[in-house]
């Protein structure tokens, strides 16, 4: 059974999986993915971290940082970008990345974020699959890869849950 705990982007287990996604994204695109990222974006209030656990192995990961408008004019005041979305190879198919994504979007409506935004690749059609599966509709490109031809951009609002 997955095991969801909040965990600092720097946590060795963290940094072990962003190294496999990018060793992942190397494998599809023939490079990592070289948006700048800084680790104290992915804390609380602004930010969040987590790794999923099975057996006390770290196999998912997962986060998000606050994005607002005037950095990118696509993104607006109240944004929440996903980001190192990850389940290890051995562990797919199983509802991980479903489970990762729901808690990332707990998570951000939770700390007043108003949308989750995110961006991946023609290469990864697990990844458009599960995006548009859990209700996010393409938005344009934002961010370094804003004018590549293999990026997708989607986005879905957020709703504060009572109780």
């Amino acid at each position: 059974m997955l095991q969801l705990r909040p965990t600092p982007f720097d946590h060795p287990d963290s940094l072990r999986l962003i190294a496999e996604v990018q060793a992942f994204y190397r494998e599809r695109y023939g490079d990592e993915d070289t948006t700048p990222v800084d680790a104290a974006e992915f804390a609380a209030p602004r930010g969040f971290f987590l790794v999923g656990y099975v057996d006390g192995v770290a196999v998912a990961s997962g986060g998000w940082r606050a994005q607002d408008s005037g950095a990118d004019p696509e993104l607006r005041d109240g944004d929440a970008e996903i980001k190192r979305m990850y389940v290890s190879p051995a562990h797919r198919g199983r509802g991980y990345a479903r489970a990762v994504l729901a808690e990332l979007e707990r998570a951000a409506a939770a700390a007043g974020r108003v949308r989750t935004v995110l961006e991946t690749g023609t290469k990864q059609p697990e990844a458009l699959a599960l995006y548009a599966g859990e209700g996010y509709e393409p938005m344009p490109n934002f961010g370094i890869y804003r004018h590549e031809p293999d990026s997708r951009c989607f986005a879905k609002p957020l709703h504060a849950r009572v109780g």
